[in-house]
């Protein structure tokens, strides 16, 4: 029987990256789902005009990436896919894609998600852009988890319940963290998948990403960190004792006896570790984003005593 594979894509305000992304899909997959989040620059228009179902989700309800591709996903549910391609709106799919993806599944058959290399676009335009596409390049092989581009068995996602409606960050690995749990394994395979258009040039963008990061690290703990898995307990910790628990014990050294403020001389330390492998300005930014993922991480824990949820961490 014919293998079918449907995609759901996810924006808002894209524009023209979402009509290449639509573009690059076209002739590759069965159906194709587009969710749209509240756009305003005519983006429902024009990917029903490129041939894409278009669903709108209800703003009047909290957003989250998340919830956008469950609705993707419900969708599908009518005439379910064997596959299932998940991507975002600002990333185009590489043409050889989802042949050399359906190899990997034929090659291991408890796979139920399979993903390759996202690629930045325009790495050279800002260090925060080559940041991220080295960022992507994660070790080939079994894996414990995606990001948002990735070819998924369609069954097995709807079988543990889709994505988590209510995470703002890190709903993949959570995912995948519960495929895994059911008997699925996730695989990296050494193949182009997508290229993204992260537009990172500032600071500030990168600082929010960075929070948004340490938002996932400690409530992706706080959920399944008891758990055999210790679901991102190591990059809670380290984004806490770097930003947190660090600079308050170089001020309370430093408070006790002059020559405790050595104990700063950490950071610095850490940086040229970091630089030796990978250059200054990767070290510098690896260490100073400690700092933004305590601020994400401190902030999840501050809202989960009183009671709240914080809404979307957008750096775009």
């Amino acid at each position: 029987m014919r293998t079918t594979i449907d995609a759901v894509v996810i924006g808002r305000n894209e524009g023209a990256r979402l009509l290449a992304c639509l573009a690059s899909l076209q002739g590759q997959v069965r159906r194709l789902v587009y969710v749209d989040s509240g756009s305003t620059d005519g983006s429902p228009a024009a990917a029903a005009a490129a041939g894409a179902q278009v669903v709108a989700l209800d703003m009047g309800q909290p957003f989250t990436a998340a919830r956008a591709r469950n609705a993707g996903l419900a969708v599908l549910t009518d005439a379910p896919p064997d596959y299932v391609q998940l991507i975002d709106g600002d990333c185009t799919l590489d043409p050889g894609w989802i042949p050399a993806a359906l190899q990997a599944f034929d090659q291991h058959p408890t796979a139920v998600v399979v993903c390759g290399r996202r690629r930045e676009r325009f790495p050279q335009a800002s260090v925060y852009n080559a940041m991220a596409d080295r960022e992507w390049d994660t070790p080939v092989g079994q894996a414990l988890a995606c990001g948002g581009d990735a070819l998924m068995r369609f069954a097995a996602v709807m079988a543990v319940g889709g994505y988590r409606d209510d995470l703002i960050a890190g709903e993949e690995p959570e995912l995948c963290l519960r495929l895994r749990r059911a008997g699925g394994t996730i695989w990296r395979i050494d193949a182009a998948m997508t290229l993204h258009d992260a537009a990172l040039l500032r600071f500030g963008q990168w600082w929010r990403r960075m929070v948004r990061s340490g938002h996932a690290f400690a409530e992706g703990a706080h959920l399944h960190g008891a758990g055999a898995e210790r679901h991102w307990v190591a990059e809670h910790r380290r984004a806490l004792i770097w930003g947190a628990a660090g600079p308050l014990a170089v001020i309370a050294a430093g408070a006790l006896h002059p020559l405790g403020w050595l104990l700063a001389l950490a950071y610095p330390a850490q940086v040229a570790r970091l630089a030796r492998h990978s250059g200054w300005s990767w070290g510098v930014l690896i260490v100073m984003g400690r700092f933004a993922e305590a601020q994400g991480a401190l902030g999840f824990h501050l809202n989960r005593l009183r009671g709240r949820r914080r809404g979307l961490i957008e750096y775009k």
